[in-house]
């Protein structure tokens, strides 16, 4: 951060606090920045996208005649209409004639604070972005619309206000919602305080349909109403949330919404989370950089994926992952195999005891898998994990980071720990990124390619040599790959290599195709568009 750069984040009181113990508050501020850059771009976007609500582009010419023929539309089309602009423009059509001026009220609206602001301003974390000073002004225009409008909402997003100042004003606009009702709410505070209480009326909005908030502290679900329930409720988000009951907050939510179908949690936990999933609907799970103690999934006959990323642990203790009913799980990633304590139904998985039959997941078909290739357990549990997926026929690996390297596993470990049936006879994409050449890295790699028997796409992208203490030669790397007598059917070796130079941000490629562009879904980072390692980005988006 620029030295003269101004603060815009941290409030008057923690700067000072952050000085008074000796701490740079700028360094606070830009991890800040870097946090609310995260959070913004996992959003959801809304129904009118903040840059073409502010684009002034030329209206229509008006027909030659003079005649107003959209005025003669069906109210019905015309509520559609007012329905999509940015509210400003919706309230503005009263003004046309007599004919429009009933229309905005008896509409839907959409309530996007960042449409409020004039052209040119930014309303995420660049130098046009909201401040401090701009609340207020905020505050005022979306009470004002609130009070203006008698509801319901199509969508309201409240992103740019620093809202920890204004808790009244806040449960008073919560209050309203629930009463006049809103479909979509999305709800992020700017810190600092960063901790700031979320008010527990937003848990009285029984309209919702999808969810998402951020920066907050959740709300006290003790002394709430038995009868709380979100019927329509269908996308849950909680970004960045302190929760003091270790997950039994977001355990709360899914037992009273019948039908939610995606659970999104993006970091944020003040204490361990632990989260017990009983659920008829859900489809979509996802836990990124979350402090995470123990995941059973117990019953969801709905779930298709799972993507666990970045698990953290304050004690650097493994994190228990239990799976028991989830018969249509298709995707499941990224697994840790030195972090990830794996028991399927009631069997643990563990290095150097066979898998049994109460232990395999049969519908999982992308699977990913993060393995610290130098450390000597990590690697050893690699194919005990692979064993429990018999069925998968994508297989995306990251090769974490290793502080401290220990002993190889011996040259015949991959052969004595017998045949893993999913690398034989259903694997046929297979990804590796991060690779640094470790040994334990390069057995696997040999291994996968003499035995992978339906292979037709094998990506391998190199690590960063800026974050890494191994030296890696891209031909090298694929000498080692051309060395090997492969299983897949593959006719000739040009069908099977590209080297590219990772220095450009490209990587070294072996597949059936020979040009990269010709690879279905691939993209410019080498990951596989139904890759699991791609986690952090909205559960919305397709993988």
């Amino acid at each position: 951060m620029a030295e003269g750069a101004p603060i815009i984040y941290l409030d008057p009181a923690t700067v000072a606090e952050a000085r008074r113990r000796g701490d740079d508050p700028r360094k606070l501020e830009e991890c800040t920045k870097y946090l609310m850059t995260h959070i913004y771009g996992l959003l959801p976007g809304p129904p009118v996208p903040i840059a073409a609500a502010r684009t002034h582009a030329a209206c229509a010419a008006a027909a030659s005649d003079g005649v107003d023929r959209i005025s003669a539309l069906p109210d019905a089309i015309l509520r559609n209409i007012v329905s999509r602009l940015p509210v400003k423009d919706a309230a503005r059509t009263a003004a046309l004639s007599r004919r429009w001026r009933p229309l905005w009220r008896s509409t839907p609206l959409v309530l996007v604070d960042a449409h409020l602001f004039p052209r040119g301003r930014s309303f995420g974390v660049s130098a046009s972005a909201p401040t401090r000073a701009d609340t207020p002004g905020i505050v005022a225009a979306v009470s004002r619309i609130l009070a203006a409008h008698p509801g319901p909402f199509r969508c309201v997003h409240l992103l740019c206000g620093f809202m920890g100042s204004y808790q009244a004003q806040l449960e008073h606009w919560l209050r309203f919602l629930a009463a006049k009702g809103v479909d979509d709410l999305i709800l992020v505070n700017r810190p600092w305080p960063f901790e700031a209480a979320l008010p527990a009326a937003i848990l009285r909005i029984s309209t919702l349909t999808r969810l998402y908030i951020g920066m907050w502290k959740f709300p006290d679900i003790a002394g709430l109403p038995t009868n709380t329930a979100f019927p329509n409720l269908r996308e849950l988000g909680i970004y960045a949330v302190a929760m003091e009951k270790e997950g039994r907050e977001v355990e709360f939510i899914v037992a009273r919404s019948p039908v939610l179908e995606t659970l999104n949690i993006q970091g944020g936990n003040t204490q361990v989370l632990r989260l017990r999933l009983e659920h008829r609907s859900l489809r979509c799970v996802q836990i990124c950089s979350c402090c995470v103690e123990n995941l059973a999934v117990v019953d969801a006959p709905c779930l298709e994926r799972l993507v666990l990323y970045d698990s953290l642990s304050k004690d650097d203790s493994c994190v228990r992952v239990k799976i028991v009913h989830a018969p249509r799980l298709r995707l499941l990633g990224n697994l840790e195999t030195g972090f990830h304590m794996l028991e399927i139904h009631d069997t643990f998985v563990s290095a150097g005891i066979r898998s049994s039959p109460s232990a395999l997941f049969t519908s999982v078909k992308i699977l990913g898998l993060n393995v610290n290739f130098g450390v000597r357990h990590d690697a050893q549990m690699l194919p005990n994990f692979l064993k429990c997926f018999p069925n998968a026929e994508s297989l995306h690996v990251v090769c974490a980071k290793c502080s401290e390297a220990t002993s190889l596993v011996s040259p015949n470990f991959w052969d004595d720990a017998g045949p893993i049936e999913s690398i034989v006879s259903h694997v046929n994409v297979l990804t590796f990124r991060e690779f640094k050449g470790e040994a334990n890295a390069i057995s696997f790699l040999k291994y996968f390619v003499q035995n992978a028997q339906m292979v037709k796409k094998v990506a391998v992208v190199l690590a960063n040599p800026q974050f890494t203490s191994y030296s890696i030669d891209t031909l090298w790397t694929a000498k080692i790959l051309k060395s090997v007598r492969w299983a897949s059917k593959i006719s000739s070796m040009q069908d099977r290599c590209i080297c590219i130079s990772t220095c450009k941000a490209l990587f070294f490629v072996v597949g059936m195709c020979s040009r990269l562009d010709r690879i279905p879904g691939a993209r410019h980072r080498g990951v596989e568009a139904s890759s699991p390692a791609a986690a952090s980005s909205p559960v919305h988006a397709p993988y």
